[in-house]
């Protein structure tokens, strides 16, 4: 029976080898298969919106114009690169301080009978559709806007020296960059918060009862031990929600206001390279210079995603390594 056994092992050795390639080799052929349609996508779009490249050249990054009119069209980039870079910065700092102090009552105040609904509620509104928290923001949130925080805002601000023109009130119509900022902000706070909550629960217990036995407050453990645990991961969920915000289209379609020129206050109405692409493409004229500067301007936001992922790569490298 030894005998038997010692012949038996090498053929069930040479099955799982066979499994293990076939498995490495599907494994791999995913990987390779996500990466030629990454690359498939951007071709397609650099070379649909090559045309607007090379009738505008470079002046197309930073021309405010928006001209559909045969004969004098003219296009550029800059308003709605502006108001995507502008409203999505501005949805991280309102959404991440509040997706922190969700998650730290989760982990760390909340009683265990209330972690689970609250949990839930939170992760179910990463599944509410974008198109309801458009309605949602133009029909509840921007009459809000409208009236207790643009005015009050406007009031207790404008006359602040060399930021006071930022909460100014050039428009009452309450759809802006500012509503935009907050309906993603809401839209983005169950990523990050579920995310921070995962990664804030797998923090050892015994490194969290030796700060408490030293005398650390809750704050302090949060500080000293389980953020610079957690910090690529909560940076990670972060990157995760800005993602999301930078390419959000039909939320930020509804509230925006959708202005083809640049803002100088948070209450301006503006737009985004997603939501103008959603409201003009299917207007514009196949092989038109209006569909060729379209389709650059999502080109442009693939370039916008990638610098923003690569700069946080750098920065976490850079806090890694000090």
């Amino acid at each position: 029976m030894s005998h038997a056994t010692t012949l038996a092992a090498p053929a069930r050795r040479r099955a799982g080898d066979g499994g293990d390639r076939l498995f490495a080799g599907l494994c791999l052929g995913a990987g390779i298969l996500v990466l030629l349609l990454l690359g498939a996508i951007i071709l397609t779009l650099f070379l649909g919106g090559l045309p607007a490249f090379r009738a505008f050249g470079a002046e197309f990054l930073w021309s405010t114009a928006w001209s559909p009119v045969e004969g004098r069209e003219k296009y550029g980039a800059l308003v709605p690169i502006f108001g995507t870079v502008v409203s999505a910065v501005l949805a991280i700092l309102v959404a991440v301080p509040l997706a922190f102090g969700v998650a730290f009552f989760l982990t760390e105040l909340a009683p265990p009978w209330l972690r689970r609904p609250v949990g839930t509620a939170i992760e179910l509104l990463a599944a509410i559709p974008s198109i309801i928290y458009g309605m949602w923001g133009l029909f509840v949130l921007v009459p809000l806007v409208q009236q207790y925080i643009q005015l009050t805002l406007g009031d207790a601000l404008g006359a602040i020296p060399l930021v006071g023109f930022l909460f100014a009130s050039n428009s009452f119509a309450g759809t802006s960059l500012f509503s935009a900022a907050l309906v993603l902000a809401i839209m983005i706070l169950p990523f990050i918060a579920a995310t921070m909550r995962d990664v804030f629960g797998q923090v050892p217990a015994v490194y969290k009862e030796s700060a408490y036995g030293l005398g650390c407050t809750r704050w302090e453990v949060m500080r000293g031990v389980v953020l610079p645990y957690t910090r690529v991961s909560v940076v990670g969920g972060i990157m995760l929600g800005l993602g999301r915000a930078l390419g959000e289209t039909m939320a930020v379609t509804f509230v925006i206001g959708n202005a083809n020129r640049l803002p100088t206050s948070l209450f301006d109405p503006s737009t985004t390279i997603a939501s103008i692409v959603a409201m003009e493409f299917p207007e514009s004229l196949m092989g038109s210079l209006k569909q060729s500067s379209l389709l650059a301007l999502g080109f442009l936001l693939f370039v916008i995603s990638f610098i923003v992922l690569a700069i946080s790569r750098l920065l976490l490298r850079s806090r890694l390594k000090g």
